[in-house]
């Protein structure tokens, strides 16, 4: 004889069956942790790839940005490795800074920068590059000719050496240091022909300056007479080759 269920108990076999299904499908789709090796392993990945790459070329000109030209070039170990480094001062070429003077005729404004480059194996890589730092070679020099530039390599150092004949002369002196050169070094000398009227020696690595001053009016060259004052520089963070826009600004008379 067939039974009949109590109505109650229909009702409460349905939920129950509906529970169990649904609990066993939740367990099924739980998310498995991430594997921490294959994320490491990820993340060391990226950050190699984050890593600049250093550009190698055979020729210095190579180096030589569109637009500019090589002005002048010389050789000599830069970072005391016994390669012999190259120092490349370029200059734009661009018509429109080419003028026409009343005196002197057709004259290239164009300003000049540099380019260093370190030796490695059998190319080169830069160390330091500024394109516009330095002006034209054709400059008005006043009653004087302009400053001749001269850029060279010795003991480890960079040089930039402005010579202003019977006016004076001034010197930077560089150094590379974790990424750029560094300026560490200053000489400049105040002349009148012969006679040395005053000279300025900075040595931004102590962070002192020493100023010598001719007392000897009379000097002819050679028997000046000099005064000695010592200053204290106001900041020691040493400026770097690649951040001078230029260097006919920079003065450290005062």
């Amino acid at each position: 004889m067939k039974k009949n269920i109590p109505s109650f108990l229909k009702f409460t076999w349905l939920p129950l069956s509906l529970i169990l299904i649904c609990g066993c499908a939740k367990e099924e789709k739980k998310p498995q942790s991430p594997d921490k090796t294959l994320s490491n392993t990820t993340a060391a990945a990226n950050s190699e790839k984050a890593e600049p790459v250093v550009e190698t070329k055979k020729d210095p000109s190579e180096f030589v940005p569109e637009g500019y030209k090589i002005f002048d070039k010389s050789f000599g170990d830069l970072n005391k490795d016994g390669a012999e480094d190259c120092i490349l001062i370029i200059k734009k070429v661009d018509p429109a800074n080419i003028i026409t003077d009343e005196y002197r005729g057709k004259l290239d404004r164009n300003r000049r920068g540099i380019i260093v480059l370190f030796k490695k194996g059998q190319g080169y890589e830069i160390a330091s590059k500024n394109e516009t730092c330095f002006s034209s070679e054709n400059e008005e020099g006043g009653v004087y000719y302009a400053p001749e530039l001269d850029v060279y390599a010795e003991k480890g150092k960079l040089y930039i050496h402005y010579a202003h004949g019977r006016y004076g002369y001034w010197t930077y002196t560089f150094r590379y240091g974790s990424s750029d050169f560094e300026l560490i070094g200053y000489d400049g000398s105040s002349n009148t022909g012969p006679r040395v009227n005053s000279t300025t020696s900075i040595n931004f690595l102590t962070g002192k300056q020493l100023d010598k001053t001719n007392v000897n009016e009379g000097a002819e060259g050679g028997d000046e007479v000099f005064e000695d004052s010592w200053k204290k520089l106001k900041t020691t963070k040493l400026m770097t080759l690649s951040e001078i826009k230029d260097f006919d600004e920079l003065d450290f008379y005062d």
